[in-house]
């Protein structure tokens, strides 16, 4: 493939960071946490995931999909006393918000939601000392896909290693490695100023701070 002919991203994506992946052979989206992407295109899709979830999700009849990066938030306890929603319930608020963009996405490109096809990666307890994020994300994930009757072909969730996954939307196929080795905090910085700049956001705000 010419690596100048790069594929026209879909306007409302022209954020996402693309480059051409000499290793695959082929253009790239790199998602980072509280960003989603979908294409039509012949591309692979990239993430790295420590306790955030991954979907990726597709269309293979009209060869559409995408993959988001999400975390749920929390809030704080000096909020709930103040009258703020439960933490669950604004957490699940969230969840749903971030599922349905990238759905709504696929569906607003030509997808129908009768087909589409759903694999499910990350939520690892990569730090031991840190409260357990990874579940809460997994319990979200798989009862939001119950929840909405999705076709649920595939997932690698939990244990205590982060992720790399290319999802590659055309063909459905994923490629997932778990980071044995974890030579530097990188992972662990990015998400945790994520969960930070998430924590205590409303609902209606979300989209407004450029979470997505």
């Amino acid at each position: 493939m010419n690596q100048e002919l790069s594929p026209i991203s879909i306007p409302a994506f022209s954020n996402i960071k693309r480059y051409w992946d000499r290793q695959n052979e082929i253009f790239a989206a790199k998602l980072l946490p509280g960003e989603y992407y979908v294409t039509k295109d012949d591309e692979l899709i990239t993430t790295v995931l420590g306790s955030c979830i991954s979907a990726c999700i597709r269309d293979p009849i009209a060869g559409i999909g995408g993959m988001n990066h999400f975390m749920l938030p929390e809030t704080t306890e000096s909020r709930l006393q103040q009258g703020a929603e439960a933490v669950v319930g604004n957490a699940t608020r969230y969840g749903n918000f971030a599922m349905e963009h990238l759905i709504n996405s696929i569906l607003s490109e030509g997808g129908k939601r009768k087909n589409l096809e759903v694999k499910l990666f990350g939520g690892g307890k990569i730090i031991p000392s840190m409260s357990d994020v990874g579940l809460k994300n997994i319990e979200f994930a798989l009862e939001y896909v119950d929840a909405e009757a999705l076709k649920l072909l595939g997932q690698d969730l939990g244990d205590i290693y982060p992720r790399k996954v290319n999802f590659y939307p055309k063909t459905g196929r994923v490629r997932m490695k778990k980071i044995q080795d974890l030579h530097n905090d990188t992972i662990v910085i990015r998400e945790s100023s994520y969960r930070k700049s998430i924590k205590d956001v409303p609902v209606e705000s979300e989209v407004e701070i450029e979470l997505f």
